[in-house]
């Protein structure tokens, strides 16, 4: 084959045509342009956005206007580039841009081989539109670089809010976002996980949803807000959302709700904050002298049956109040009449009916008054409507309370009191209401004994979710008792086909604090877990075969570190209710094995709940959540019988305050924190009561100055 015929044939290039800058006067509108429909649409937004840069983002595509004998005039039309040059006109017009200002253009070739409705159909139709990630993105990074929400909704003609949604699809975890670019999910489903920040929650969701039918956003929310409660909830309307949040609550919120919408996602928190305002509102009718009061979130479904109703009577107006009742019904009266052959009443006029409707009710609602002597022997129930208002029904007697029928001289029936049996009192001789909260009673400051009531089952698991991740960074701590954790247990299932039921799980599963204190994540020990899982997380790859190879080539000493770290958050040292066939909780016997296996943990590692941990008694966290007795008690065993003298009359309030200074250095712990004896252990493992330990008042373990106890406390 000879040269000629190897060479390849010439291909010709593209020459592009040329830019220059013409005055906007020598430029006009062509007739070529292809769009007609809408044309004013989105101009402003495109005339502040061009005002806003004071440049145009891309220039005019015009042709060169020539006469009859073909010669150029000086003049241009623009096929491509309309609306800018209807946004520059307006600018032109506002005085904004001179009349014969240059403006950049692109001169098509005289010899083009396209035509100008093709220049003009070409750029309104080969071009694709912005992803909405990309926009995001975008907006991150203005944000980033100084400028403000306010000031990119400026802009782009939107709103602050519009900016605050799209930024909010960085809360999203980023396989998420990767799904979505794949087009695998929709804008809709994507926009549905901001609902919830945590990456975990979300990726799980979408594992469950990406092979389903069910992948509609409103599932998805659902399923990421499937353990709180909404705002609209009876519970979440009657204390206020401000006061959750002032409590620490968090809201969870997507972008499509306002600031009174969302999600509650601290349900105990929620739960707590409304049994303390019932608590505090039934202490208030205490005061009328009702011998009980039940206060319930919802009262069951026939609560007052065999109840017996106070017939109390309505209070009388005051001449005042009757002069503003007559006055407000006659007006009603009148308004009435002079529109009764109306189809419509004016707008002023059905306002106005409306607010003495209104007001007329409001006489209706006046305070009823019971006889003083049924009022001792009667209670109150006190719940929340739908819309989250204080429900009062007084007047209630119960069978048990009502007076015996006695029979007087005469041998007729009457009826009267025998004797005081029924009434509640105190050491004093004075009867007291005695108050429920959702069915359990409340507690009260002086107690009907000196005895010691069982610890709250709640207050027992927060004291013991103190002690569980503070044996977690104890553990931690101490590679050689976390190996010798781990291969006790390895072991025993090698060897004897069967696990030991102690406290550490070793699947490795963190355990979840159901109950706990709101002083929980500032504590030492949860500051120094966060900080070392931190400085694993930077050093580990995400490769899974690299992070073989990391870990092989580690030395003994990391490994044991590592090892230390990841199995301390297998340990398990809560109490929970016990179920004496295991069905929601722990059986006794799993639960006594629980709580000795951390005890033998604390004991390996030297671990002090005290110098380790740093827990004081205080009044949030125990002092004042238990009875006057106890605080006694606590006082008399950790500073002495004297300084308990000194406090046993204050009220309890100034007695856990004064209790909390005398402890603050003792060392002192409740018995749910300190170290069990073989005695505990057995009759946890017979009924699992840890909140009935120490019904004595005092502690279970004593010891000397010389000999103190192991506070593991």
């Amino acid at each position: 084959m000879t040269k000629a015929a190897k060479k390849k044939p010439a291909v010709a290039l593209i020459v592009f045509s040329q830019s220059r800058d013409i005055p906007f006067n020598r430029i006009f509108l062509s007739e070529s342009n292809v769009r007609e429909v809408n044309v004013e649409e989105g101009l402003d937004e495109l005339t502040h956005d061009i005002d806003r840069r004071e440049d145009i983002v891309q220039g005019l595509n015009v042709r060169a206007i020539v006469d009859a004998d073909g010669n150029e005039t000086g003049d241009f039309e623009t096929p491509a580039g309309g609306r800018r040059y209807r946004a520059i006109a307006r600018l032109v017009e506002a005085g904004r841009f001179p009349a014969d200002g240059p403006v950049p253009c692109l001169v098509k070739k005289a010899n083009a081989k396209t035509s100008a409705v093709d220049d003009s159909l070409a750029e309104n139709t080969v071009r694709l539109a912005l992803h909405p990630l990309d926009q995001f993105k975008g907006f991150k990074r203005m944000l980033e670089n100084g400028m403000s929400k306010e000031e990119i909704a400026d802009a782009y003609r939107t709103t602050p809010r519009y900016i605050t949604q799209r930024l909010r699809l960085a809360t999203v975890a980023p396989t998420l976002l990767d799904a979505y670019v794949r087009q695998e999910m929709t804008l809709a489903m994507l926009e549905a996980f901001t609902v919830n920040p945590d990456h975990g929650r979300q990726e799980q969701v979408w594992e469950r949803i990406c092979g389903s039918w069910q992948r509609e956003p409103w599932q998805i929310r659902r399923m990421l807000t499937e353990t709180t409660v909404p705002t609209t909830d009876k519970r979440a309307r009657f204390i206020g959302i401000d006061a959750y949040k002032a409590a620490g609550g968090i809201v969870l919120r997507d972008l499509f709700c306002d600031d009174t919408s969302g999600w509650l996602e601290d349900v105990p928190l929620l739960d707590r904050l409304v049994d303390e305002k019932l608590q505090g509102l039934a202490d208030e009718f205490a005061s009328e002298g009702w011998k009980w009061i039940s206060a319930s979130v919802e009262l069951p479904y026939g609560h007052a049956n065999a109840l017996r109703k106070l017939a109390g009577l309505t209070e009388a107006l005051n001449e005042k109040q009757s002069a503003n009742w007559k006055a407000l019904r006659n007006e009603h009266d009148e308004l009435e009449a002079e529109y009764s052959d109306a189809d419509e009443l004016p707008e002023a006029v059905d306002q106005r009916l409306a607010e003495i409707e209104t007001a007329l009710l409001a006489f209706e609602d006046r305070p009823v008054k019971f006889d003083p002597a049924e009022i001792s022997r009667a209670g109150v129930f006190i719940s929340i409507s739908r819309e989250g208002e204080l429900v009062v029904d007084r007047g209630y007697v119960r069978s048990e309370d009502e007076a015996p029928i006695v029979a007087d001289s005469t041998g007729c029936e009457a009826g009267g009191i025998e004797d005081d049996t029924w009434q509640a009192v105190d050491r004093d001789g004075v009867q007291r209401t005695v108050i429920s909260i959702g069915g359990q009673p409340a507690d009260q400051e002086d107690e009907d004994d000196g005895g010691i009531r069982p610890l709250p089952e709640r207050l027992v698991g927060e004291l013991t979710a103190h002690r569980t991740l503070a044996l977690q960074n104890a553990l931690a701590e101490n590679p050689h008792v976390a190996m010798t954790a781990l291969l006790h247990r390895m072991v025993m299932e090698r060897y004897h086909f069967a696990a030991p039921t102690g406290c550490l799980e070793v699947s490795v599963r963190q355990a979840c604090f159901a109950a706990q204190g709101t002083d929980l994540k500032d504590t030492s020990s949860a500051k120094a877990i966060s900080e070392r899982h931190d400085a694993w997380k930077s050093d580990l790859p995400s490769d899974e075969g690299a992070l073989w190879d990391w870990i092989a080539a580690r030395d003994d000493s990391t490994r044991m570190a590592l090892l230390a770290h990841c199995v301390s958050y297998g340990v398990n040292a809560i109490h929970e209710r016990p179920s004496p066939y295991g069905g929601s909780g722990p059986t006794p016997h799993s639960l006594g094995s629980r709580l000795a296996g951390a005890d033998r943990l604390a004991r390996a590692t030297g671990f002090n709940m005290v110098t380790d941990a740093n827990w004081r008694p205080t009044v949030d966290n125990y002092l004042g959540r238990v009875t006057k007795t106890r605080i006694l008690a606590a006082v008399r065993e950790g500073a002495g019988e004297r300084a308990a003298w000194l406090i046993q009359h204050l009220k309890k309030g100034d007695m856990a305050k004064e209790a909390e200074r005398l402890l603050a250095d003792g060392g002192w712990l409740p018995e749910p924190l300190q170290l069990l004896g073989a005695t505990d252990v057995e009759e946890i493992a017979a009924d699992g009561d840890l909140t009935a330990m120490g019904e004595d008042g005092g502690s279970h373990h004593t010891g000397t100055e010389e000999d103190p106890p192991i506070a593991a406390e």
